[in-house]
């Protein structure tokens, strides 16, 4: 009878090996930003530019930093940028909050998507790098 204990048991774990989580790779998403940096800074000394300042992006509220012009559609989207709004968003930014000035055809790509987000993620509200 412990047969089918242990079918199951490995069973999980070959689904585990191919879940569609991936790791994320901060110095991949680095090279991932270099689009964003057309109009996007982050970073210590980051300032607004065509678009907001990203330092702290992740949990923040959408149309809020400090300093910026939002459109309408971004300022009373009522969405946080957490993981799973931010890789909708980034997918494709117009239909996420229609209206958005943010004039981008989006990344397609998950394992690019998880390394952006990586690397978004090691720079506190105050541009602090993580170590």
């Amino acid at each position: 009878m412990r047969f089918p204990v242990l079918s199951a048991a490995l069973a999980l774990v070959a689904l585990s090996a191919v879940s569609p989580a991936q790791a994320q790779d901060a110095t991949a998403g680095e090279k991932v930003f270099t689009q964003c940096k057309a109009c996007h800074q982050i970073g210590e000394g980051a300032k607004n530019a065509v678009g907001p300042v990203l330092n702290g992006v992740i949990g923040r509220p959408a149309g809020t930093y400090e300093g910026y012009n939002y459109s309408p559609a971004n300022k009373d989207s009522h969405l946080t940028w957490d993981e799973a709004t931010f890789r909708d968003y980034i997918k494709d930014p117009r239909a996420k909050v229609p209206g958005t000035k943010m004039i981008y055809a989006g990344v397609k790509d998950d394992k690019k998507i998880d390394d952006l987000l990586a690397y978004l993620k090691q720079f506190d509200a105050t541009g602090k790098k993580a170590q």
